[in-house]
């Protein structure tokens, strides 16, 4: 839910500070990475995709600010502290749960406890996806990418 719109002016607040914080990440990412060799496009360095992707960030957070002032002013909402907390405790608990359970144990935690900071989910759909998304997890990360993992806790 947004703040109501206010009459006059423009520059759509919320966008102007996604904008700040693409530009922001961008600028700390080229920095933290100024020491790394570029190379070139065919003998990569270890600095060019880190570089490119850095670049990519300002950009699309100049087109934000441009597309931003385009828009009529929107203030920012004030910050709902529930949603917050019920994320970060997920979070925190699926490192926990990972360690001691195994990934099927500690995706299922990040999802079902994350899925209460959303008023409008259904159970239903929020088991499905837990399901769906709890085995695409597990093949792609685990089998797949091979990160030293338990699957289960036995």
């Amino acid at each position: 839910m947004s703040a109501p719109r206010k009459a006059g002016g423009t520059g759509d607040r919320p966008d102007f500070l996604t904008a700040a914080l693409f530009v922001g990440f961008g600028a700390l990412g080229l920095w933290a990475g100024r020491d790394l060799t570029l190379g070139s496009a065919s003998a990569m360095g270890p600095g060019y995709l880190p570089r490119i992707v850095c670049w990519l960030l300002i950009i699309i957070g100049a087109v934000v600010v441009g597309l931003g002032s385009l828009r009529d002013r929107e203030d920012i909402a004030k910050p709902r502290l529930r949603p917050l907390v019920i994320i970060f405790a997920a979070v925190v608990g699926f490192a926990f749960v990972a360690e001691f359970f195994g990934f099927v144990a500690a995706s299922v935690w990040l999802l079902l406890v994350g899925s209460i900071a959303d008023h409008d989910s259904k159970l239903r759909e929020v088991i499905l996806l837990t399901a769906g998304l709890t085995a695409f997890g597990a093949l792609v990360f685990i089998v797949g990418l091979g990160v030293q993992m338990p699957i289960w806790p036995f």
